[in-house]
């Protein structure tokens, strides 16, 4: 039996407890009359800076068996990470995000201890809540000490609440040294939410992720349990060149990790349920700034025969040097394209993390997001479907030619392959360029299930265009709204 050092537990009561004011309309409307909206991105801030604490960060969100919301983040004397006396607090929703409860503390300890960086977890079957989170005192994770001493000052620990309650009540346990190789030195949970396996040899399985530093670089590691939380094993680093890292079960029964990197999202793979991944490769359709993000399966319940079983959602701030732009994409094909996308914020954005509101079927396929919002000065949760989203599944690849002539017009090839189960009546396809530049829009013929169609566009670069590469993107519209995007680049020759 797993060695278990037991910390203490919290009763959860009406502690810091929260008054939203001062917030923007579009953040403040009703929430009851706006969280059930068909089409719509319904949001409202949970916690603001100054409110109950100086600071907040790092949510984490996730819907227990009882149906209830729970989002998890820092309460943060300053905006600098552990070593910090931070503590973890939540909210919790049980009417699906439309109203919360007042904000409670899951784990607080005088200075200079600090708990934080949240990651939840539910367990499907037992209904126990899992909140990882970094404990410290004297060091974070660039300059924790290597070993796994539970009592050791300067070792960033691994501990975790548990409630049994639907998040009333918490107990708190120390890990440390039952997953951490001593050789290591920083070692946290990545915020946001772990995933239970539903399916294939490993179902059952709890895996949470988390960073590892390790002889100078940044490792991915699967921490996972098979018998409900009672032991926890270490699986293989992935890495050098990880930082904040998800999982997600793919219909094959894989799973994929994507990890936080510039200027792209770095995946790899597992076929022993999170214990061994391939090497990591970038995912040149998700730009990344190096800010954490979120991945999670649509219909996670649903099986490997069902259309939307191989439906992923991922979200992040979609730029590749500044934490703005947070992006909501849907991939049809587990991961391997990502052709529908929509801004859920332009401006100032950061952390974000997603969890399904419903089993992901027609009408039932809500999701909710809790993210950072205005440079940090909110944690702001958000709802939307589908509706809102506007995408089709399917995928748009834009094979430019070798060179576009300056002044001249020169025809470009845009395919459009459908991934519905249904088919798709007749669309458009058009292109997104720099001003200046010119291109019709060119009709789609309607495609049956897997069809594919090439379209022939004339693209005309004006004669004063300068050489080099010029960024555009390729629009499927089908129906009036629903739309897939293809991202290329052109290169323009001298005339």
């Amino acid at each position: 039996m797993q060695r278990r050092v037991t910390l203490a537990t919290t009763t959860v009561g009406a502690a810091l407890a929260l008054l939203i004011t001062g917030a923007p309309a579009a953040h403040t409307a009703d929430a009851q009359a706006a969280a059930f909206t068909p089409g719509t991105l319904a949001s409202q801030d949970i916690a603001t800076a100054g409110t109950g604490s100086p600071y907040y960060r790092i949510p984490a969100l996730t819907r227990t068996t009882k149906g209830t919301l729970i989002a998890a983040y820092d309460a943060r004397p300053t905006l600098g990470d552990l070593p910090s006396n931070i503590g973890v607090v939540i909210r919790r929703s049980t009417d699906n995000g439309a109203t919360w409860k007042a904000q409670q503390v899951v784990r607080q300890e005088a200075a200079p201890k600090g708990n934080g960086d949240p990651s939840l977890l539910v367990d499907r079957e037992t209904g126990r809540i899992f909140a990882f989170y970094s404990s410290t005192v004297n060091q974070g994770y660039f300059g924790s000490a290597t070993g796994n001493d539970e009592n050791d000052p300067d070792v960033q620990q691994v501990d975790y609440s548990y409630s049994d309650d639907d998040g009333l009540t918490w107990e708190h346990e120390r890990i440390t040294a039952d997953i951490k190789n001593p050789a290591w030195g920083g070692m946290f949970a990545a915020s946001g939410e772990g995933i239970q396996l539903r399916h294939g040899q490993y179902a059952g399985r709890l895996v949470q992720q988390f960073a590892v530093r390790y002889n100078g670089g940044n490792y991915a590691l699967s921490v996972y349990s098979d018998d409900h939380g009672a032991t926890w094993k270490a699986g293989n680093l992935v890495g050098p060149g990880a930082d904040e890292n998800k999982t997600v079960e793919l219909s094959d029964g894989r799973v994929m990790l994507n990890s936080r990197a510039a200027p792209y999202r770095k995946v790899a793979y597992s076929s022993d349920g999170g214990v061994t991944y391939t090497p990591f490769q970038q995912d040149t359709e998700l730009p990344d700034p190096a800010n954490n993000g979120s991945v999670m399966r649509f219909a996670p319940d649903l099986p490997a025969s069902h259309p939307r079983s191989k439906w992923l959602m991922f979200s992040n701030t979609a730029t590749t040097n500044s934490r703005s732009n947070l992006t909501v994409r849907l991939s049809c094909d587990d991961g391997q394209t990502w052709p529908v996308r929509k801004t859920a914020e332009a401006g100032s954005a950061a952390y974000s993390t997603l969890t399904p509101l419903g089993s992901g079927t027609a009408g039932n396929d809500r999701v909710g997001m809790l993210w950072e919002r205005a440079n940090y000065q909110h944690i702001t949760y958000s709802s939307f479907d589908l509706q809102w989203l506007g995408g089709v599944c399917a995928p748009v690849t834009v094979t430019p030619p070798a060179s576009l002539p300056a002044g001249k017009t020169t025809t470009v090839t845009v395919r459009v392959v459908s991934q519905n189960d249904v088919t798709l009546p007749g669309g458009k396809v058009s292109l997104t360029l720099p001003a200046g530049w010119s291109a019709p829009e060119v009709d789609v013929p309607a495609l049956n299930p897997g069809q594919g169609a090439n379209m022939k566009i004339p693209v005309t670069v004006p004669a004063g265009a300068t050489a080099g590469s010029v960024k555009a993107t390729a629009k499927y519209t089908v129906r009036g709204w629903q739309n897939s995007y293809g991202d290329t680049t052109f290169t323009v020759a001298a005339p």
